[in-house]
C-alpha cells in the first residue's frame, strides 16, 4: 500500500535544518571557535553522508565497466538504470531521457557540436546576456566554425530580467536554437524560460535550457517545459560532480553526434561519451534521495516526496533570502545587484562593499567563519554589463542547510569590515 503527498509543502511541513545539518559532516568545520557557515552552495554545495556512502559502497562493492557478462559489470548497469530513473523523477523525465557526462559544461559543448553538424551560413542562434558562458562560449563557436549569426537576448539594467519584448523582435525564420538559462547564477533572476520555449518552439527551433541553477532551489518539470534539452550539475544539490542533461528523445536521436564506432547508439546513451564516473552517478541519485527524504513519507512516489521538499525549501529560501537582503541593504557602503525578495529569484546575491575588492570581502570573512564566493562565476556577460568584469562581485547563496543565525554573522561580518571594527 501507498500513499500520496499533496503537490506543495512549506518551511513547517518539511524535515527541521536542524535534522538536515546533521546529515552534513562538513558542517562541523570551525575557524577557531566559529562554526564554518557555507554560502557558496551557487558554486557548489556540500555533501550529505548518504552520497558519499553510496559511491563509497558502489566502488567497493560494484566496481565495473558496463554490458559485460559477469556480476559486478551487471550490478554497475543496473545501478546507472536505477540512477536514470531517479533523475528522471527529480526532473519529470522518463529514464530512457536521461544521460550523465563530466559536467554540464562538458556536455552542452557535445550537444551542440551535434547540433552545429546540421548547421549553415547564415542560421540564428538565439543566446543570452543574462547566462553563465556554458550556455554562451558553444554557440560562439558554432558562430566562428559555421558561420552561423548570433543574437543577443538583453539584459535590462533596470529589471536585472530580459529586456521586455526583446525575444519576439529577434525570432526569425532564420533562427535554429534558442539557448536559454532558467535561474541567473550570478543575480538569482528566475526567467520565464517556459514562455520563451512556448515561442521558439513555434518558429521550429531547438531549444536548450539551463537550469543549473534553477534545480536546486525549484522543481524541474521538463515535460511541462518542452524543452529538446535541460541540462544541471549534481553538486549543485548536495552531490558529485557529475552532469546531467534531459535530451528529449527524439531530439537526441536526430542529433548528429561525434562518437567511437563500437559505443553505444542508442537513446540516451549515445550522448554519454566513454566511461562515465559510475560512482558520480550513484552518488548523484543518492542526493536526489536525500532531497526526498526532506519530505519525510517514505511511503509516497518520489515525485511527490521532492514535489514538497522543494517546495518547502524554496519557502525556507525566501525567508533567508529576504533577512539577507534586509540586512545588507542597510548598510550604506553596500550596493546590491539583482531582483529583490518577493520577485521570481532564487536565494542567491551578488553585492559589492564600497572599498573593497570582491576578493578582500571573502578573504576578510572566511576567518570569522564565513565563506563566500567572488569573481564574475563565469557569468561574464552580466558582470561586463554591470561594470565590474574585472573586479567581480562577493556571492552568497542559502542553502538546505542554512539557518537565520548564519545569516546575522554573514551581515555583522561585513558591517565590521565597512566599520573599520
Amino acid at each position: 500500500m501507498s500513499t500520496t503527498l499533496v503537490q506543495t509543502g512549506s518551511a513547517e511541513t518539511i524535515a527541521s535544518v536542524e535534522a538536515i545539518r546533521a546529515q552534513f559532516p562538513a558542517l562541523a568545520r570551525r575557524e577557531g571557535d566559529v562554526p564554518v557557515a557555507y554560502f557558496d552552495g551557487p558554486g557548489g554545495t556540500q555533501v550529505p553522508r548518504g552520497v558519499a556512502e553510496a559511491m563509497t559502497y558502489y566502488l567497493l562493492h560494484h566496481n565495473a565497466n558496463t554490458h559485460w557478462a559477469y556480476p559486478t559489470s551487471a550490478e554497475t548497469d543496473a545501478l546507472l538504470m536505477q540512477a536514470r530513473e531517479t533523475l528522471a523523477d527529480f526532473l519529470g523525465a522518463t529514464a530512457g531521457e536521461i544521460a550523465f557526462g563530466a559536467n554540464m559544461t562538458t556536455l552542452l559543448f557535445h550537444i551542440a557540436r551535434a547540433i552545429g553538424r546540421g548547421l549553415k551560413a547564415g542560421d540564428e542562434i538565439i543566446i543570452t546576456e543574462l547566462d553563465h558562458h556554458a550556455n554562451v562560449a558553444p554557440w560562439q563557436a558554432l558562430a566562428k566554425e559555421r558561420g552561423v549569426v548570433l543574437k543577443w537576448l538583453p539584459l535590462d539594467l533596470d529589471t536585472y530580467r530580459h529586456e521586455a519584448g526583446a525575444f519576439e523582435r529577434l525570432l526569425s525564420d532564420r533562427t535554429r536554437v534558442v539557448a536559454i538559462g532558467a535561474a541567473s547564477n550570478i543575480l538569482g533572476t528566475v526567467s520565464d524560460v517556459s514562455r520563451l520555449v512556448r515561442l521558439a518552439k513555434a518558429a521550429g527551433a531547438i531549444t536548450v535550457v539551463d537550469a543549473v541553477h534553477y534545480a536546486p532551489h525549484n522543481l524541474v518539470d521538463v515535460k511541462a517545459l518542452g524543452a529538446d534539452f535541460l541540462l544541471c550539475s549534481a553538486y549543485k544539490f548536495y552531490g558529485p560532480h557529475v552532469g546531467v542533461v534531459y535530451g528529449r528523445a527524439e531530439a537526441t536521436a536526430a542529433l548528429d553526434l561525434p562518437r567511437l564506432e563500437p559505443s553505444p547508439d542508442w537513446v540516451p546513451e549515445c550522448l554519454e561519451t566513454g566511461t562515465q564516473n559510475h560512482e558520480g552517478i550513484v552518488g548523484a541519485a543518492a542526493a536526489v534521495e536525500f532531497l526526498a527524504s526532506i519530505a519525510g513519507d517514505v511511503l509516497a512516489p518520489r515525485r511527490d516526496r521532492l514535489a514538497v521538499a522543494m517546495s518547502g525549501l524554496h519557502a525556507r529560501g525566501e525567508q533567508l533570502f529576504a533577512q539577507l537582503w534586509q540586512g545588507l541593504s542597510d548598510l550604506e557602503q553596500v550596493t546590491l545587484y539583482g531582483p529583490p525578495p518577493g520577485t521570481p529569484r532564487t536565494p542567491t546575491v551578488s553585492f559589492r562593499v564600497n572599498g573593497y575588492s570582491s576578493e578582500a570581502v571573502a578573504r576578510f570573512m572566511a576567518p570569522r567563519g564565513v565563506y563566500l564566493s567572488h569573481g564574475d562565476f563565469y557569468a561574464t556577460t552580466v558582470a561586463r554589463r554591470l561594470g565590474y568584469a574585472e573586479e567581480g562581485f562577493v556571492r552568497a547563496g542559502c542553502s538546505c542547510y542554512s539557518t537565520a543565525d548564519e545569516i546575522a554573522r554573514l551581515v555583522d561580518g561585513v558591517r565590521v569590515l565597512v566599520q573599520g571594527h
